[in-house]
């Protein structure tokens, strides 16, 4: 019985190294690797950036109320066009008690004053007809009466801006808003019966509304310190719009910040293009937008695909092969110049005759081959 298996084990090791020795055998009886090779070419290179960002009206304008209160009514919405004069909405005045008092009581002091002034006044007309006294005193009375009016009449025009917010009670001066501008309005951050703060030297006030003109539009955007430096105002730009597919705006660069912002440990520099508003297309403010930038552009020069460069390891400069014979290729220094990732400009090295090698190609394997390895495996495992 041992004798028996001892002969199976030598028989299946005789079987594995043989398997073994065919498999070698067939894996280096393949085809050596053939490098395939490309001429360089006249081509044109632009090279690129692309400024993220997006596009907002050049101007906004931002209506404050000229007089505290609360809001009593809004007559327009969001998205309305407006012209300069329209009303937006109305203000109801809440006097200030103390403030009310005040002016109440200057109304009272001045109402008290004229009287007396007038009393005074009509005394001294009768014994100036008589010519008792001269005329300056006469015009000294006649004055103190004049101010004693005109000081009632201010003191109750106070009154009745504090207490109604106009001094004429109809409140068109302070307590309707009305836009200052012609355009569209994009924004209402209030709505009825909230309390707004007027605009004066302590504080910006409450916005009531946001104006702004959107046939008038700029792409704000922001790139790379290692890009600034090629960029020149009057650049031409495209810009591509996320909300909106397939559509490509024209602009014009107007702008280049002096200081750069420190983001996520770049720096960026914020520039601005005026952009060309096509009128079959309607623009929402703050689309967000991509502006392709040309940085750098060459016409009819020497080009190579990037992917056949090669870099020395200690030195780090390009070089390439080029073929001497049949499968038989020579190192060539070169220089290069702009890229746009694809193809890269070829200042010297090589020429257009030249035939560059083809790195990293690797021999197809056929699909007979795949597919009689296959075959064999599962015959073996079958066999086992």
């Amino acid at each position: 019985m041992n004798k028996i298996v001892k002969y199976v084990l030598i028989a299946l090791l005789i079987i594995a190294v043989l398997w073994a020795a065919l498999f070698f055998i067939k894996s280096n009886s393949k085809g050596a690797i053939t490098y395939e090779t490309q001429k360089p070419f006249i081509s044109s290179i632009v090279k690129k950036t692309v400024a993220t960002g997006k596009v907002v009206p050049e101007d906004e304008v931002e209506i404050k109320p000229q007089i505290s209160g609360i809001i009593d009514k809004i007559y327009l919405e969001e998205g309305a066009k407006v012209k300069s004069g329209d009303l937006i909405a109305k203000i109801k005045i809440v006097p200030n008690e103390q403030s009310l008092n005040q002016a109440r009581g200057r109304v009272r002091n001045a109402e008290i004053a004229l009287k007396n002034t007038k009393i005074e006044y009509d005394r001294n007309k009768a014994i100036f007809d008589k010519g008792v006294i001269s005329s300056q005193d006469f015009n000294n009375l006649q004055l103190r009466l004049d101010q004693a009016e005109q000081e009632l009449s201010n003191s109750r025009a106070d009154y009745q801006i504090i207490r109604k917010g106009s001094a004429g009670g109809s409140a068109s001066a302070n307590t309707n808003i009305r836009a200052t501008v012609s355009g569209t309005l994009l924004e209402i951050p209030v709505e009825e019966g909230d309390q707004v703060i007027q605009s004066n030297n302590f504080n910006d006030g409450t916005t009531i509304a946001t104006i702004a003109d959107l046939s008038k539009m700029i792409f704000e955007g922001k790139v790379d310190e290692g890009e600034v430096g090629k960029l020149k105002v009057g650049t031409a730009l495209k810009i591509s719009l996320g909300a909106i597919q397939d559509v490509e705006l024209d602009a014009k660069l107007k702008f280049i910040a002096p200081k750069g912002i420190e983001e996520t440990g770049a720096v960026q520099f914020k520039i601005e293009g005026d952009v060309e508003i096509k009128e079959d297309i309607f623009i929402r403010a703050g689309y967000s937008a991509n502006a392709s930038i040309i940085l750098e552009e060459k016409d009819s020069i020497l080009v190579l695909p990037e992917a056949l460069l090669q870099y020395d390891k200690s030195t780090n400069k390009p070089y390439v092969e080029i073929a001497t014979g049949d499968q038989e290729f020579e190192r060539k220094d070169i220089e290069i110049g702009i890229s746009d990732g694809i193809n890269v400009e070829i200042l010297s090295g090589i020429t257009e005759d030249d035939d560059v090698k083809q790195w990293n190609k690797t021999e197809p394997i056929k699909r007979g081959e795949e597919e009689g390895e296959e075959g064999e495996e599962e015959d073996k495992e079958s066999e086992e």
